[in-house]
């Protein structure tokens, strides 16, 4: 068992907070509290074990009041609180594990609590996920430095965890630009290698963009001077 499943053993029912929006694991996520019903959550799992549900849901897009049963969410750890004199707090979380929502029990709570199974991806050929990963890695890398040179950004990129796939695969898919279906359907993959596909063949699409968009900054940046003579004889 994972050290993160470790974490969460004896963990059957979780408090969700419903938000249209995606969470991965090993993702840092601010939220601000102010709904009472909220407040309230965040006061009770203060004095638990600190672990909320966070699942996506756009009241404006979907049928009912709550996710549907089944869904697939991430949990996650309150690791800063900062109330306010009103009630409203400010926190910081970080996602932990995902979870699938079995069922929702009413135990008389002003939010909903359900009755969850956590899982992490399952094992796969480890030539395969090193490949991948390694693919991801340089070519997610190579679009770093170029958003770095258009930002005009200074100083060393931090290192991925290339030997921690299911990791990786997450924190670059929560640096990418996706819609909330395409993060969710990540989110529910339970194949780290597919994930790395999936993620490798969006970067294949956006790299040549950026990198043209650094070169031109680049030169922009020299009034028009590279450094470098045109040829313009044929």
């Amino acid at each position: 068992m994972s050290e993160v499943l470790e974490r969460v053993r004896g963990v059957r029912e979780l408090p969700l907070f419903p938000l249209p929006l995606v969470l991965f694991p090993g993702v840092p996520q601010a939220l601000h509290i102010f709904e009472p019903r909220y407040q309230r959550m965040l006061a009770d799992v203060r004095t638990g074990n600190n672990l909320f549900g966070l699942s996506y849901f756009n009241a404006g897009e979907e049928a009912g009041d709550r996710p549907a049963r089944g869904h697939v969410g991430c949990a996650t750890e309150v690791v800063e609180a900062q109330p306010m004199p009103d009630g409203r707090s400010n926190i910081i979380t970080v996602g932990l594990v995902r979870y699938r929502a079995e069922s929702y029990v009413e135990r008389g709570d002003p939010y909903l609590v359900a009755r969850v199974e956590f899982f992490e991806d399952e094992e796969e050929v480890t030539e395969l996920l090193a490949r991948r990963t390694r693919e991801v890695s340089e070519i997610f890398t190579r679009i770093a430095h170029a958003v770095r040179t258009i930002n005009d950004e200074r100083g060393g990129l931090p290192e991925l965890p290339e030997d921690e796939p299911e990791r990786l695969s997450f924190l670059v898919a929560a640096a990418m630009e996706m819609d909330a279906e395409a993060r969710q359907s990540m989110l529910e993959l339970r194949s780290t290698a597919e994930r790395l596909r999936r993620l490798y063949n969006l970067l294949t699409q956006a790299v040549e963009a950026y990198e043209g968009r650094a070169r031109i900054h680049a030169v922009a940046k020299g009034n028009g001077h590279t450094g470098k003579k045109l040829d313009l004889e044929e």
